[in-house]
C-alpha cells in the first residue's frame, strides 16, 4: 500500500505570504479557521510506513519535518532520518531551497531530471550536501524505476516521471518571457507500492493540458494537481504582481476544472495554491463551486492511502 503525507500546499512564499496583506492572508494570520495556513508544497511518500522519499525539498522543509512525526528521527542511533531519498520535479527556490537544511552529514539518494541537476550543480551552496553522504542521480523519464536509499536499498516504491508543460526557474530567466518548455525542466509523476495498490499522480506544477498526460491521467485513482491560481489573471486583477497564471507556468484552476471532467479521474486534490486563490478559503464560493464539481483542496498534513 501506498500511504501519502502533502507537507506542504500552498505555492510559493505559502499562506499567509510574508509580505502579503491581501484579505485572504489576513484572515488566516489572524487565526481564522476558514483560512488555515499552507506551507510550500511537498509531499512524502512510503510504502512501509518506515523509509519515506520526499517529492521537493521546499524552504519550509525544517518545520514540516517537525510536523510531521512519521519524518522524525527514531531513538537509535544519535542520528539518523527515515527520509531515505529526495525525488525534484523542478528546479525552482520552492523545490529545492529545501535541501540545505538535510546538509548534516545524512545520507539519502537525490533525484532530479538533468535540467535541475545542472541547477544544483551550477550553485556552488549545494555542495554543503557532502557527495559521501548525498549521492545524486539522473530521473530516467517516461519509464518506471524503483528509487533506492544511500546503500542501495530500494524502497518498495515505482515511480515513472514525466514532463509536462513548464518553464525554466524565475532565476534562469532572461528579459524575455521564456516560454513553455516541456524538456524536463518541469515533472509530472506517477507513483505506487511494488506491491500493490493504486496510484497516485503528483502534478504540482503544469502550464497545459496535453494529450499525453489526458492519456496518463484518465481513470486514475488519485491525482494532486496543480492549483496555483483560480483564474489566469487573478495576481493582476488583486494587485498581487503583473504576471498571469499561464506566464508563470500554470494552467488556471477553472480550466483544470473542465480539463478533467471527462477524464474519470477518481479523487482530485489541488495543491501548490498561492496565496491569492480565493479556493484557500473554506467558505468562498469557489471551494463551493469546487466541492460541487468533485474537486478537495489540500492541507498542510493531509494524508493519502492507496
Amino acid at each position: 500500500m501506498l500511504r501519502a503525507i502533502i507537507l506542504g500546499a500552498g505555492a510559493g512564499g505559502g499562506f499567509p505570504q510574508w509580505n502579503s496583506a491581501g484579505p485572504g492572508c489576513r484572515r488566516s494570520r489572524g487565526g481564522d479557521p476558514a483560512a488555515p495556513p499552507r506551507s510550500q508544497a511537498s509531499l512524502a511518500v512510503s510504502a512501509d510506513g518506515d523509509r519515506w522519499l520526499l517529492v521537493n525539498a521546499s524552504p519550509d522543509l525544517r518545520q514540516q519535518i517537525a510536523a510531521t512525526p512519521a519524518l522524525h528521527p527514531r531513538p537509535e542511533p544519535l542520528r539518523n532520518s527515515p527520509i531515505a531519498a529526495v525525488l525534484l520535479t523542478g528546479g525552482e527556490v520552492d523545490t529545492i531551497a529545501g535541501l540545505l537544511s538535510l546538509r548534516e552529514r545524512q545520507g539519502f539518494r537525490l533525484y532530479a531530471a538533468p535540467p535541475t541537476l545542472r541547477v544544483l550543480e551550477e550553485n556552488p551552496i549545494f555542495r554543503c550536501l557532502n557527495p559521501d553522504f548525498v549521492r545524486r542521480e539522473a530521473l530516467p523519464l517516461g519509464t518506471g524505476f524503483e528509487p533506492c536509499d544511500s546503500a542501495g536499498a530500494k524502497l518498495g516504491l515505482r515511480i515513472t516521471a514525466h514532463a509536462v508543460p513548464g518553464k525554466v526557474p524565475l532565476f534562469k530567466e532572461g528579459d524575455a518571457a521564456p516560454g513553455i518548455a516541456e524538456d524536463g525542466e518541469t515533472l509530472g509523476l506517477e507513483i505506487r507500492a511494488v506491491s500493490g495498490g493504486g496510484t497516485l499522480h503528483y502534478i504540482p506544477g503544469c502550464a497545459a493540458m496535453t494529450p499525453a498526460l489526458r492519456d496518463r491521467l484518465r481513470g486514475a485513482e488519485c491525482a494532486l494537481f496543480d492549483g496555483t491560481l483560480y483564474t489566469d489573471d487573478e495576481m493582476i486583477r488583486a494587485g498581487a504582481g503583473p504576471k498571469t497564471g499561464r506566464r508563470m507556468g500554470h494552467m488556471p484552476v477553472k480550466e483544470t476544472v473542465a480539463e478533467f471532467a471527462p477524464l474519470g479521474v477518481r479523487r482530485r486534490v489541488l495543491v501548490h495554491l498561492n496565496n491569492t486563490n480565493p479556493a484557500l478559503l473554506a467558505d468562498s464560493p469557489e471551494r463551493a463551486a469546487l466541492r460541487e464539481a468533485g474537486w478537495e483542496v489540500a492541507e498542510d498534513g493531509m494524508e493519502i492511502a492507496l
